[in-house]
């Protein structure tokens, strides 16, 4: 399989090669100094939680408010 370098710098991965990471947008990438090494980067559990919140449309005022009533005394 070849990958071609345009001239803005970019790779695109051939489609055989890019359907084997489905759902990856981001990769690490790295050198040995003789290849280019690519590392598909998941999603953090962090960025998980943050999109589930957003799914569920709950906002970062949501989160504070809910923390200071948490926190006010009854």
């Amino acid at each position: 399989m070849l990958a071609k370098l345009t001239v803005k710098n970019q790779l695109t991965l051939p489609k055989a090669v890019a359907t084997r990471f489905a759902g990856v947008e981001y990769f690490d990438v790295s050198t040995d100094g003789s290849a280019i090494l690519l590392k598909p980067l998941r999603p953090s559990k962090a960025d998980e939680v943050r999109q589930h919140l957003a799914d569920l449309g709950i906002t970062e005022q949501d989160v504070t408010d809910a923390i200071a009533w948490a926190r006010e005394s009854h």
